[in-house]
């Protein structure tokens, strides 16, 4: 069949947005007719190679939409059915899985930069394949994926809203909550106040934390934080140290959680420097693929206790989080209409990412 989806071609090129073939769905597989999706910055760093997929590709990773045809041997799932698509498949049988560490699945590790589970690709034009970002591919109106990778949730789910947790949602919200491990009483600051960022505010929210400090260098984000938690805001580190400190007694945070729009060496000797004793940095945000070198103390880091921790998907399991973050949202105690600053059509794609470069978007999301 035909869809219309956006496809990055080259490095540093704009995304275009055309018709293409798409195959039916194979065995294990099942195809979508997505709903929305979010722009997230992982996107924009196929453009850049920070993350070095093969192209082409077809972008887009956090969606959520109904499902119109199911592959032969799938039986948990049926047509019209809504799902949130994930973009870590998980085996369930692996050592990670089994010990319920699914986002570090060995088999979406080593599926996710690549065609699908039996090795060909579902999105070919101009005469090649095209690849799926993640496996998923949701700048497309349709896409099919594994069924791995969706997560089925409730008739009347808001789709467009349930869109972001297939990312960035469950990322941010994943990285305070089980990653920094934030508890009730607790200080946290948040490096970057952007579609991560803003969750993780909240994750840390409503796990109960005392004092939760967005640090960003744009005026609008630092007011946005204050909608989704934060207690205060900084425009740099140094200015959220004062902060920190003197809300802490000289005792430091207890979290820092870096969701940088890129995360750089360079940020670690700050956010190590905002943590007190036994203080954990997660670093959420993806870094450049060459970048070897991490600033800090390593004398504050045994004397104190500190800790460095990565955060993939916010340590969450989809299959799990998802659902009980869509209770969260029933319930009132999860924003998420407020995170969508703007919709946009597909063919608006590349406006969108203007957008979120200039600091101008929490959240872009393409309505189909």
């Amino acid at each position: 069949m035909k869809t219309k989806a956006a496809v990055l071609w080259g490095l540093g090129q704009k995304w275009e947005v055309e018709e293409i073939d798409l195959d039916p769905p194979g065995p294990g597989e099942v195809m979508v007719k997505l709903t929305a999706s979010g722009l997230c910055h992982s996107d924009e760093h196929l453009v850049t190679g920070d993350l070095p997929f093969p192209l082409p590709v077809v972008g887009g990773h956090e969606g959520a939409g109904t499902i119109v045809e199911v592959g032969p041997g799938v039986e948990d799932l049926a047509e019209d059915d809504p799902v949130v698509l994930t973009f870590l498949p998980a085996c369930g049988r692996c050592s990670y899985c089994a010990r319920g560490m699914t986002n570090l699945c060995e088999l979406g590790a080593a599926v996710m930069m690549g065609p699908q589970l039996d090795g060909t690709h579902r999105f070919h034009a101009r005469g090649e394949d095209v690849g799926q970002m993640c496996l998923l591919g949701t700048f497309s109106e349709y896409t099919v994926v594994p069924v791995a990778s969706v997560v089925k949730v409730d008739e009347g789910t808001a789709l467009d809203k349930a869109a972001l947790i297939g990312c960035g949602v469950t990322t941010g919200f994943g990285s305070s909550v089980r990653t920094a491990e934030v508890q009730a009483g607790d200080t946290v600051v948040v490096l970057g106040a952007g579609g991560i960022g803003m969750n993780a505010i909240q994750g840390a929210r409503i796990a109960g934390a005392r004092c939760i400090v967005a640090v960003d260098p744009v005026e609008y984000k630092r007011e946005r934080a204050r909608e989704f938690g934060a207690t205060h805001v900084a425009e740099s580190a140094d200015a959220a140290w004062e902060i920190v400190s003197e809300l802490t007694r000289g005792r430091l945070a207890d979290a820092c959680i870096v969701t940088t729009g890129v995360a750089e060496g360079a940020y670690t000797a700050p956010a190590l420097a905002l943590v007190g004793k036994r203080g954990r940095v997660v670093i959420t945000a993806i870094g450049h693929p060459e970048e070897q070198t991490l600033t800090g103390s390593l004398l504050e880091m045994t004397l104190y206790e500190k800790q460095i921790r990565g955060a993939l998907y916010g340590s969450s399991n989809a299959q799990h989080d998802i659902p009980r973050l869509l209770e969260l949202y029933n319930s009132g105690q999860l924003k998420l209409d407020e995170l969508i600053t703007r919709e946009y059509h597909l063919e608006e794609v590349n406006e969108g990412y203007d957008d979120m470069r200039a600091g101008r978007n929490v959240r872009g999301l393409i309505r189909f």
